[in-house]
C-alpha cells in the first residue's frame, strides 16, 4: 500500500483497511465475504437511490465509517478538500474532552482505554452541538466514525440528524491489526507514522509515543465490538449505504468515494 502524503493529521494517513469500536471487500466486481453477503440487496437499492438524487440540490450530508487504520482519516481529508464539508469526528470530540479533563471526557476515557464503546449519553450531545452550527448547515457535513451502534443511530435520528449517504470502508481484520500496532504518534506535531508503512524520520524516533489503545489486544477487542454492531448500524441506513473496498491505494478508494458524492 502506498504511503500517505498528509503526515500532519493526528491519525493514520495511509489508505487501507477508532477509539471505540470494522472489514470486507466490495464494489466493482470484488468478492464479498460472509459478513457482507446479506447486505447485497440493500447495496443495490442504495445505488438506485443515489443515482436518482439530483446533484447540487443542497448541502451534502455524509457519514463515513471504518475500522481503526482503515484509511478513514485520509479519505476524510480528501473529501473535505474537494467538497468543503464541515468535518466532525466523534473521536476527536471525545479526545478533546479527555484532554481538557471535562466530566464527560473523564467518563469517556475509561471506556476508550479499554477499546469499548463510549455510552451514547456521553457522545450524542457533543455530536448534535457540532452539527448545529451555521457552517455545518450551510456547507454540509461529514460525520466521521459515528454512529457505531444501532442505539447511537437511533439517538442521532431522534435529534433530526440523517445522512444522504453512509460510506463504509472495509479492510481484512489481519491487515487492520498490523496497521494499528505499528502506529506511532509525534507528540510535538501531532503527525502519525507507521514503523512499516510510513517510517518516521530518524531524528524524531526517540520522541514518538504509542497511543494507549494501539495494542494488538485492544485492537482485536475494538474490531470485535465493531463487528457485533456494524450490521445493526448498516440496517438503519440500508437505502443509503455504500460499501467501499478499502484495501486499495488511497487514490483508488477516493476515486470511488468522489464519484458517489458527486451524484448527490
Amino acid at each position: 500500500t502506498p504511503p500517505p502524503t498528509h503526515p500532519t493529521r493526528a491519525r493514520m494517513s495511509f489508505a487501507l483497511s477508532a477509539p471505540a469500536a470494522i472489514g470486507t471487500q466490495f464494489p466493482c466486481g470484488t468478492k464479498l465475504n460472509a459478513r457482507s453477503a446479506p447486505r447485497q440487496a440493500a447495496r443495490q437499492k442504495s445505488r438506485v437511490v443515489l443515482a436518482t438524487a439530483a446533484a447540487g440540490t443542497g448541502p451534502k450530508r455524509v457519514i463515513i465509517a471504518g475500522a481503526p487504520a482503515s484509511g478513514k482519516g485520509t479519505q476524510c481529508e480528501l473529501i473535505v478538500q474537494k467538497f468543503g464539508l464541515v468535518h466532525i469526528s466523534a473521536g476527536d470530540l471525545l479526545r478533546a474532552a479527555v484532554k481538557e479533563g471535562t466530566p464527560a471526557g473523564l467518563e469517556a476515557k475509561d471506556f476508550m482505554d479499554r477499546g469499548d464503546l463510549v455510552p451514547d449519553s456521553v457522545v450524542v450531545t457533543m455530536v448534535k452541538d457540532a452539527l448545529d452550527t451555521p457552517a455545518a448547515k450551510e456547507k454540509g457535513w461529514l460525520l466521521d466514525g459515528y454512529p457505531r451502534s444501532a442505539s447511537q443511530a437511533d439517538a442521532i435520528a431522534a435529534e433530526g440528524i440523517e445522512p444522504d449517504v453512509f460510506l463504509l470502508l472495509n479492510v481484512p481484520d489481519e491487515m487492520l491489526i498490523e496497521r494499528v500496532v505499528g502506529r506511532r504518534l509525534d507528540p510535538e506535531t501531532g503527525a502519525i507514522y507507521h514503523v512499516k508503512f510510513f517510517p518516521p524520520p530518524a531524528d524524531i524516533v526517540d520522541r514518538l509515543t504509542i497511543r494507549s489503545d494501539d495494542t494488538e489486544e485492544k485492537a482485536k477487542n475494538r474490531l470485535s465490538v465493531h463487528h457485533s454492531n456494524v450490521e445493526a448500524v448498516v440496517g438503519k441506513y440500508s437505502d443509503r449505504v455504500r460499501e467501499i473496498n478499502g484495501d486499495r491505494s488511497k487514490a483508488d478508494v477516493y476515486a470511488e468515494i468522489e464519484g458517489i458524492i458527486d451524484t448527490m
